[in-house]
């Protein structure tokens, strides 16, 4: 056990390892910006969907379930199939990545938006508002937790689940885990590991901060409340 704390801190010293194409910092802003395309492609695809069922009610249980089911699809299954279909490049990471995002986030908006309560739609539609004012100025900010939440769960999702990029020969942190055990490198696979972990925690912080700034604490404490409701309203249809 010493012998390995003692690679790793050896790995990390060296600054060959910090250098380059292959250094870290340049593997970080690749895992970065694999992350970052997977994220914004997933909220482009389920926010709308989530904010239609969440708004109408309708399709509710269809959609979640269909969310439910997809979370049991193999990410390197997605990754292998995208990748005979697609050939070589980015895209069956991208496609496997955002398949992966998009169930917690379409069941948190849902799940925000049925929480929103009945009266509240109500009084804004008495005032004149339409189905659009009613989403954007009513239902979007008091189920912002939720979404919010969705959004932070599938980002340390998506950056935990990048090192899949290497698979395809991409690069990202992912890189040091396959040509470490390609090479029987356990120090390599250890110091790619952590830095994975890293990253994802560093994720979670920054979005958890992130929606603390937009949120009030009673609008999180209500929606809170309110979710499993909501969401056991969207299972049972």
């Amino acid at each position: 056990m010493i012998e390995v704390v003692t690679n790793l801190v050896a790995w990390f010293a060296d600054p060959i390892n910090w250098q380059g194409p292959t250094g870290v910092p340049t593997r970080i802003l690749e895992h970065i910006w694999y992350s970052v395309l997977a994220i914004v492609l997933a909220v482009a695809i389920a926010q709308p969907v989530g904010i239609l069922i969440g708004h109408t009610g309708r399709g509710g249980a269809l959609a979640i379930n269909l969310s439910n089911a997809a979370r049991a699809v193999p990410t390197f299954g997605v990754i292998l199939l995208t990748f005979l279909v697609a050939g070589i490049g980015l895209v069956p990471v991208l496609v496997a990545l955002v398949v992966l995002a998009v169930p917690s986030m379409i069941t948190n908006t849902y799940a925000g938006f049925r929480a929103v309560d009945r009266d509240v739609r109500d009084s804004a539609e008495g005032m004149g508002m339409t189905g659009w004012q009613v989403v954007r100025r009513v239902e979007i900010p008091v189920a912002m937790p939720l979404i919010m939440a969705g959004v932070r769960i599938s980002a340390v999702q998506i950056v935990a689940t990048a090192t899949f990029a290497a698979v395809v020969s991409l690069g990202g942190l992912g890189r040091y885990i396959i040509d470490g055990l390609a090479q029987q490198d356990l120090t390599q696979v250890l110091a790619g590991a952590i830095l994975v972990a890293a990253l994802s925690l560093l994720t979670e912080l920054g979005l958890s901060r992130l929606q603390t700034a937009i949120v009030s604490d009673g609008l999180q404490e209500e929606s809170q409340e309110a979710s499993m409701e909501a969401k056991l309203e969207g299972t049972t249809g």
